[in-house]
């Protein structure tokens, strides 16, 4: 039977940062589908509507993304890759507009976040959060106000048809966000260095350090140990792990079957093939 045609569904509008992750994976032809939620993207994915989902895990700036967690946790999506974008906010405006005029300015809450020591110059402005940077240059768009501004990429200025007043203003230029590349059933991949997983401990003394000591007394490195609210369970926690190597490593996989034994629940999320250099969508202007 011939494969199916890739198709990947990221959350948001044309000129998103996830648009970009997604060509950063699959390359500039892909067919792209845009959902205006996190929940329709997982959805479309596991209801065969698009083979696969790009979306955003964390920034180095303003952390992870609570929601894409929460969803990894209810859905059987997994990991078979990631994507690291070098992000770039701008200012940007219907042309002719000055920043003098500005009074609103609109953007995703990650981003307003990124760009918090720029925006302080301004405080006259009301800052507003909306579901998305690209989306916001969108909404401007079609109210043609010269007194609204939003903060986005470049490629969204293009695409909508804005000037870029201001570019570069996020707080820090180290600022990149990491990307999951989700199917529902990707296939074993040998070159696969990196396991992520999500386990809860047992309520009891000493638990999470029972947890964490499978994988200590083996050397094996965990490069990510982060906590979450467990929905619907008042005061417990999920422990969200990236792990160096591969679940079929017989080393990794004596570990989770340790971590089985010793906690409360295990949930492997995927093996993966690490990010390599930061993809940097500037850098990369064919599109």
């Amino acid at each position: 039977m011939a494969e199916r045609a890739i198709k990947v569904a990221f959350q948001g509008v044309r000129g998103a940062f996830s648009e970009d992750a997604c060509q950063a994976h699959f390359g500039m032809d892909v067919e792209i589908i845009p959902y205006p939620s996190f929940s329709e993207v997982f959805e479309a994915t596991e209801n065969d509507s698009v083979t696969h989902a790009v979306v955003p895990i964390e920034n180095s700036i303003e952390g992870s993304v609570a929601q894409v967690n929460d969803l990894l946790l209810e859905n059987d999506l997994m990991i078979s890759g990631e994507v690291v974008l070098r992000i770039r906010h701008c200012l940007i405006t219907m042309p002719g507009t000055k920043i003098e005029q500005i009074k609103r300015v609109y953007s995703h809450p990650q981003a307003l976040g990124q760009c918090r020591r720029f925006l302080s110059q301004y405080p006259e402005w009301e800052v507003i959060a909306t579901y998305d940077t690209a989306g916001s240059a969108a909404m401007i768009k079609k109210n043609r106000r010269d007194d609204e501004a939003a903060i986005a990429s470049a490629r969204a200025a293009e695409i909508y048809g804005f000037e870029i007043l201001k570019e570069g203003i996020e707080s820090d230029h180290q600022n990149f966000t990491r990307f999951f590349v989700l199917e529902k059933h990707p296939k074993t991949s040998k070159d696969a260095n990196k396991t992520s997983i999500a386990f809860a401990a047992k309520n009891t003394p000493g638990a999470l350090y029972l947890c964490l000591k499978e994988f200590a007394e083996r050397g094996i490195n965990l490069t990510k140990l982060e906590s979450r609210p467990r929905r619907n369970k008042p005061w417990m926690y999920v422990f969200f792990a990236d792990i160096d190597g591969n679940v079929e490593d017989p080393n990794i996989s004596d570990a989770i079957g340790g971590l089985l034994r010793t906690a409360a629940f295990v949930k492997i999320l995927g093996s993966y093939r690490k990010a390599g250099e930061a993809f940097d969508p500037l850098a990369n202007k064919s599109h």
